[in-house]
């Protein structure tokens, strides 16, 4: 179910709320310009102040929640509207993008998987300046090393380019993480697909249940991003170049693209679900197939069973010497008889 972290009714605008089992705040830093970079940890919030030298290019990243008085001081150094501080703490936020005057709101939804194979979800905010960058994740660890590795490799563009083209490149990295994920479900509905014929068992609706539910929600927090990068496409702000609009647009087709095997899972996992359903009525119609059958060929028997166990005198059959046996051999005739009836019908051994 849907649940997300927000403040009392009638709280006013900005207030955060923050769940008690969030992780405390940990922070990193990385300065860079084409010729030199700076990666560091940071202890003491005042170190962030380097973050607002204009030669360079600041990208400070926050993991964790867990300090409410860090994250007012962290709103305040950085002069985040109270709107948008509230978007980063109280989550889920639906992924979006939004303009605040000299800085850009944009959130998505990173997901990767565990060490289970199952996927983890958890909201990645990026707030967008021309000389830095702030990424507020809610838990520890990420899968942006891609993005860090570039940066000190300082190969391509990144380290050439101001900050909304980093902002671009975590993004970017972000939604290709879905491959991965789509990935795995791929390869796990494929592994199912027969499993679901010969072995349709309760645990197997639960798995196809649980893999619906999860590809119902990629699905809709791609397309939410999917409109978010749109809107930065087509924002008339001076930080979205028409030189980034370029990189954009196939960020754009990655969420479309991305969005629309989700769909096709989800299609494919809900066909899986009514082929185990067909699968299991036709094996509660050969069961009752058989035990129709069984029971037709009892009936007749019953009867004569019936009929020669009432205790009248004068019945003239128990007192036949061969009457026993007799009794035996039309029975036996009976079922004979009906068995090959069935056989000739095709509810025995064959495709009715």
């Amino acid at each position: 179910m849907f649940r997300k972290r927000r403040p009392r009714i009638g709280a006013r605008p900005g207030t955060l709320s923050i769940p008690r089992q969030a992780p405390e705040p940990k922070i990193h830093m990385i300065t860079y310009d084409h010729q030199q970079l700076h990666d560091t940890p940071v202890e003491d919030v005042a170190e962030l102040e380097r973050a607002f030298d204009t030669s360079t290019v600041a990208w400070v990243d926050v993991q964790g929640f867990g300090d409410r008085s860090l994250m007012h001081q962290l709103g305040d150094m950085f002069h985040l509207h109270p709107l948008l501080l509230e978007d980063l703490v109280n989550v889920p936020q639906r992924p979006k993008a939004e303009d605040y005057d000299d800085q850009m709101l944009l959130v998505v939804r990173m997901v990767s998987l565990d060490d289970d194979g199952e996927p983890n979800s958890e909201q990645v905010s990026i707030v967008l300046t021309e000389h830095y960058v702030l990424t507020f994740q809610e838990k520890h660890g990420d899968i942006l090393d891609p993005v860090r590795k570039r940066l000190r490799g300082g190969k391509g563009l990144i380290r050439h380019q101001r900050a909304p083209y980093l902002a671009y490149a975590i993004a970017d990295t972000i939604i290709d993480g879905y491959y991965p994920v789509l990935e795995a479900i791929g390869e796990e509905i494929d592994d199912l697909d027969e499993v679901v014929i010969t072995q349709p068992t309760p645990d197997l609706l639960r798995r196809l249940n649980d893999m619906k539910n999860r590809l119902v929600m990629l699905r809709r927090w791609l397309w939410a991003q999917r409109e978010a990068i749109n809107t930065l496409m087509r924002d008339d702000s001076e930080l979205i170049t028409d030189e980034l609009r370029v990189f954009l647009r196939d960020t754009y087709s990655h969420c479309v693209q991305t969005a629309e095997v989700a769909e096709m899972y989800r299609e494919m996992t809900t066909g899986l679900m009514n082929t185990y359903m067909s699968a299991v009525a036709n094996r509660t119609n050969e069961v009752m197939k058989v035990l129709t059958i069984m029971a037709s060929i009892f009936i007749p028997l019953t009867f004569l069973a019936g009929i020669y166990g009432m205790n009248f005198e004068y019945m003239p059959e128990l007192h036949v010497r061969w009457a026993y046996p007799a009794v035996w051999c039309a029975m036996f005739a009976t079922a004979g008889a009906m068995l090959g009836y069935f056989w000739r019908k095709g509810w025995l051994g064959g495709d009715g």
